[in-house]
C-alpha cells in the first residue's frame, strides 16, 4: 500500500510517499480501508519532534491521528463491526497512521460514521471532537448556565468547542479575527472579541472555565479572567503532574514537567483556581456519542480545504500556517 512516512525529526523535510506491506490485523483489531485523513497541528508537533520525550515513536513513522473509511476485514474476537461498514476514529498513541491507503486499529477506538457526513467531513471530526467532549464532560464537567472561554473560535477545536459548550448550556466566549465573526456567531459564541484589536482580558471577567489552547502569554492571562474555583482545561500545555502520573512516565520526566508546570500552577492556587493539562485519548464509545449529535444536527462539522492524498505536503504547511477556518482533510481514495 502507498503511505507518507518521515525517518527523523525534521521542520524542513517533507514527507515521503513510499510503498509498505498492509498492516497485518490482531485478534480486536479491524482493517480499514482508508478514504479520507483529518490533518492536525498535532501531527506536524510530532513532526518536529517537540513530543519526542512524551511519545518516542519507531521510525520509520506514518503520520496522521484521524481517518474515515470501510472496514475490509475484522479480527476474531471482533463483535462491534463487520465488513463494510463506515468507520471513522482516532487511532490510539503509538497506533497512528492514517497517512496511509490502510491501517489496523482497535475496534474499541472505532465509531460508525455519521449518516449525514461525507467521508471527508468525517475525517475532520475525531481528534478535536474527543479532545472537547474530554475536556468539557470529563475533565471540567461544565454546567448549564456557567460561561466558557474558548480561545481561536475558528479553528478546529475551537468549532467543535462552541457548539458543544451551546449545547450543554453554556454562555460562550471565544476570539476569531474580524473575518470569522460570521462564522463563530453562526456556531452559537455569545461574545465574540477580535484577537488583533482586542485584549479579551479588560473584557472577560467572572468565567467558570477556560479552553486553553494557546501560548504561554494567553494562558497566564485567562487565568485573571475567573472566578474563585474556576478552571482551565489546556490542551496546549504545559503538562501538569496529573498527566506525569496517568502515563506512568519516569521519575526524571515527572520532575522535568513538575518544573515546567510550577509557574501556572502556583499562578492559579494564588487565584483559587483550578489548572489541568489535556492529552486527549482514542475513545470509541465517546466517538458514537459524538456521532449521535453530528446526526441530529447539534455539531456540525467546518471543513476549511480538501486535499487530494499527492499533496499532502502542502495540507501539513497550510495547518502549520495557522490560517485554516475550520478543518483540513486529505482525501486519500
Amino acid at each position: 500500500m502507498k503511505a507518507y512516512i518521515i525517518s527523523k525529526y525534521s521542520k524542513n523535510e517533507k514527507l515521503q510517499l513510499v510503498d509498505v506491506p498492509k498492516p497485518d490485523i490482531g485478534e480486536n483489531q479491524i482493517l480499514v480501508e482508508i478514504r479520507a485523513t483529518g490533518i492536525n497541528q498535532l501531527d506536524n508537533k510530532l513532526k518536529y519532534g517537540e513530543f519526542k520525550l512524551l511519545l518516542p515513536y519507531k521510525f520509520p513513522l506514518i503520520l496522521g491521528h484521524d481517518f474515515s473509511g470501510v472496514v475490509t476485514k475484522i479480527g476474531s474476537k471482533v463483535h462491534r463491526f463487520k465488513v463494510g461498514d463506515e468507520v471513522f476514529a482516532r487511532p490510539a498513541d503509538f497506533h497512528i497512521g492514517t497517512f496511509a491507503e490502510y491501517i489496523a486499529v482497535n475496534e474499541n477506538d472505532v465509531a460508525l460514521k455519521p449518516q449525514n457526513l461525507s467521508m471527508e467531513e468525517a475525517a475532520s471530526v475525531p481528534l478535536v471532537a474527543l479532545t472537547v467532549w474530554q475536556a468539557f464532560v470529563g475533565q471540567a464537567k461544565l454546567e448549564k448556565g456557567q460561561k466558557v472561554f474558548i480561545q481561536a473560535g475558528s479553528g478546529g477545536v475551537g468549532i467543535i468547542a462552541i457548539q458543544l459548550a451551546k449545547y450543554m448550556g453554556a454562555t460562550v466566549a471565544t476570539t476569531a479575527s474580524a473575518s470569522s465573526f460570521d462564522l463563530v456567531k453562526s456556531l452559537g459564541a455569545d461574545v465574540v472579541i477580535d484577537y488583533k484589536t482586542q485584549d479579551f482580558e479588560t473584557i472577560l471577567k467572572d468565567y467558570d472555565l477556560v479552553l486553553n489552547s494557546q501560548d504561554e502569554r494567553t494562558l497566564n492571562k485567562s487565568l485573571r479572567i475567573l472566578k474563585p474555583g474556576g478552571k482551565v482545561v489546556s490542551i496546549s500545555g504545559p503538562p501538569d503532574t496529573t498527566f506525569a502520573k496517568e502515563l506512568n512516565l519516569s521519575w526524571f520526566m515527572k520532575i522535568i514537567i513538575s518544573v515546567l508546570s510550577r509557574k501556572v500552577r502556583k499562578q492559579a492556587k494564588l487565584r483559587n483556581v483550578d489548572y489541568s493539562f489535556l492529552f486527549m485519548q482514542a475513545n470509541g464509545k465517546q466517538l458514537s456519542k459524538i456521532g449521535k449529535l453530528i446526526e441530529t444536527d447539534i455539531i456540525k462539522p467546518v471543513v476549511d480545504k480538501v486535499f487530494p492524498f499527492e499533496e499532502i505536503n502542502e495540507a501539513m504547511s497550510y495547518v502549520a500556517s495557522g490560517h485554516a477556518k475550520g478543518k483540513v482533510v486529505v482525501k486519500v481514495r
